[in-house]
């Protein structure tokens, strides 16, 4: 992974409309993600195909239970311009009435009722650390971390009910056990088909 460091500083205005700027204008290799974490512009390689492979599993499953007016993007920016944060996470469920509102290239992490980030190994400190904060001090109401890097083995952890910048784990599992999502999912989460890396 490769990063541009910006000034940690910008969090709105002016400074934050060029970091953004600067996010739009990487030319990363087809394939890459390009986002914003902690007012750094980082580049990370193409998923493997088992992370690939656990996103189209869990997209499938909350297809089953989201309402027709909900979308499920897998390329969608999330911005938390207060962290000095633009996110793409790997699946993003939010109203299709706020994506189709907005103009240019993301929302604001705000909108969203459910992101799914799923680690990978040059990525999984960030999707452990830094952009949990980051969803939470949004008030994403639900954060489901899918982590087959795990110091001890694979593991699934859901967390909500964010206060500040800190979320409370709500359940937490290892691959293969069942990851109940609450209202307005209400879904049960078969992870017994999920690939470790």
């Amino acid at each position: 992974m490769s990063a541009l460091t910006v000034d940690h500083s910008m969090a709105s205005g002016h400074e934050w409309d060029g970091l953004v700027r600067i996010w739009q204008e990487t030319d990363a290799p087809e394939g890459c993600k390009v986002e914003i974490i902690e007012g750094i512009v980082t580049v990370a390689p193409p998923p493997s195909n088992a992370h690939n492979d656990i996103a189209d599993e869990v997209q499938r499953s909350l297809y089953e239970v989201i309402p027709r007016h909900w979308g499920i993007y897998q390329t969608l920016g999330t911005a938390v311009p207060s962290r000095g944060g633009l996110y793409v996470p790997d699946l993003a469920v939010a109203p299709k009435e706020v994506v189709r509102a907005e103009q240019g290239d993301f929302i604001p992490a705000a909108a969203a009722e459910l992101i799914v980030e799923i680690t990978s190994k040059s990525n999984a400190t960030n999707d452990r650390i830094k952009k949990v904060a980051g969803y939470a001090q949004a008030g994403v109401p639900l954060y489901l971390l899918i982590d087959a890097w795990a110091p001890g083995g694979p593991t699934v952890t859901l967390y909500g009910e964010p206060q500040g910048s800190v979320y409370r784990v709500l359940r937490a599992g290892k691959f293969g056990d069942r990851i109940q999502l609450p209202e307005p999912f209400d879904l049960a989460l078969d992870t017994s088909e999920f690939l470790a890396d």
